[in-house]
């Protein structure tokens, strides 16, 4: 048997549709790591090349069109090429893209923040997720004089080592491991290492994990277990600041000591963020510095133009809409694999929806057990139009309005019919 017959229909399928892509793919693996230089992207057997974005849609170099409905991992929460995000970075970028001093916008997203987030009384900007959560991390410990870090088994906070460790599910150096969930496992981490832990970072619902969201009282109990252990806590706030309009921390009406943003603050380009009390965050204060903290591209002024004008587009009616409409999505593609005689199981908080093929929902984990239908699905969706991240993970934006829900929806249909076919 060749290679080609021994390929299932839906790879052959998509194969067939995307001959540039394949031979971009080539081309990038010859100067790039597998041709990638973005893991969370990755997917066999290459990924795409997007030739460009507009609204809810993608274009790739073989002319294919697709509804966008992962937003790049859930930063684009008005979609591709906003039109109002594109004139303010144009109109910051035109003055000049940056510079080693202040800037207008920088102060203005920085008020936004405060105002909107309960427990942020100052920020600090960085270029990415990854940076704020190493920056609320060295806050906590020249806070605290601790090194140890506690974290959720499983969870995710950036490509560094201290937490990618956690990432995999095992404990290394200074970082510590409990039970998303579970506040017993964390209150015996933390009486177990007395006087060690400087933090305790979480996310609140937990992302690549599967969409999983804390129990009730799960974060209020961490909260009160972290400060009698004289530990602050770090709510990891990068993908669920797009829950509420003050973060999902708003909605469980709890305040965490420090909050790393990132994704939608930045419009679409390069950001983060680490926002906390004023205490914490004046060890930053240039003038007494206790942490040093500084980047090329801190706060600039394009990225931090864009983010305004994101942050200010995301009302609490656009919230309300992205859940109503994730919520039937949600609904209707149970339904449709239920017709199907599939095996499909889902996750949803808000916007945020996660797919399983399989029966029942698993724990808190990055290990799929049903990696092979997952990966035959995704590839069935981009066959048909849809693309979505790889592990079943679906963000909603603003511009994703009922028609092209349901729109979305007939493809994913289609979708399924191709697999349950093959």
């Amino acid at each position: 048997m060749t290679d080609t017959e021994a390929r299932s229909a839906i790879e052959s399928q998509f194969l067939s549709r995307t001959p540039a892509s394949a031979a971009h793919a080539a081309r990038a693996s010859k100067v790039m790591p597998g041709g990638d230089t973005r893991a969370a992207g990755h997917h066999p057997p290459y990924q795409l090349t997007m030739k460009s974005g507009s609204g809810a849609h993608l274009i790739d170099l073989d002319g294919n069109r697709y509804i966008d409905v992962i937003g790049n991992f859930t930063s684009l929460i008005h979609g591709n090429a906003y039109g109002p995000i594109l004139e303010a970075a144009t109109t910051a970028a035109a003055s000049g893209t940056n510079w080693p001093a202040r800037n207008e916008y920088a102060v203005e997203l920085a008020e936004e923040l405060v105002q909107r987030v309960a427990s942020v009384d100052e920020v600090r900007f960085t270029n990415s997720g990854s940076e704020a959560t190493m920056l609320a991390v060295e806050i906590a410990r020249v806070w605290t004089g601790r090194e140890k870090m506690l974290m959720a088994r499983y969870g995710y906070h950036g490509s560094m080592p201290q937490f990618e460790c956690g990432t995999f599910g095992f404990e290394h150096g200074d970082t510590l491991l409990a039970e998303f969930g579970d506040l017993a496992s964390f209150v015996d981490v933390l009486e177990r290492h007395p006087g060690e832990i400087a933090c305790i970072i979480l996310e609140p619902v937990m992302g690549s994990s599967g969409v999983l969201a804390a129990p009730e009282g799960f974060l209020a109990g961490i909260i009160d277990a972290a400060h009698a252990a004289g530990a602050l806590v770090i709510f990891d706030e990068v993908i669920t600041l797009r829950l509420a309009q003050g973060g999902r921390q708003a909605a469980e009406g709890v305040r965490p000591d420090l909050t790393a943003m990132a994704k939608i603050i930045g419009g679409g380009f390069p950001v983060g963020a680490v926002g906390g009390r004023a205490d914490l965050m004046e060890l930053c204060n240039p003038f007494n510095p206790k942490v040093f903290h500084s980047g090329t591209f801190n706060g600039n002024p394009v990225t931090t133009a864009a983010g305004l004008v994101s942050i200010r587009h995301l009302t609490s009616d656009a919230i309300s809409d992205m859940d109503r409409r994730t919520q039937h999505l949600e609904v209707r593609l149970t339904e449709e694999a239920a017709a199907r005689g599939l095996p499909f199981a889902s996750r949803r908080e808000g916007s945020l929806l996660q797919l399983y093929m399989a029966d029942d929902l698993p724990a808190a984990s990055i290990h799929r057990t049903d990696a092979e239908q997952a990966t035959q699905f995704h590839l069935a969706c981009l066959n048909n139009g849809v693309f979505a991240a790889g592990r079943g993970l679906m963000a909603l934006s603003t511009v994703l309005d009922d028609a092209l829900v349901d729109e979305v929806i007939d493809r994913m249909a289609a979708a399924m019919d191709d697999l349950a076919s093959h």
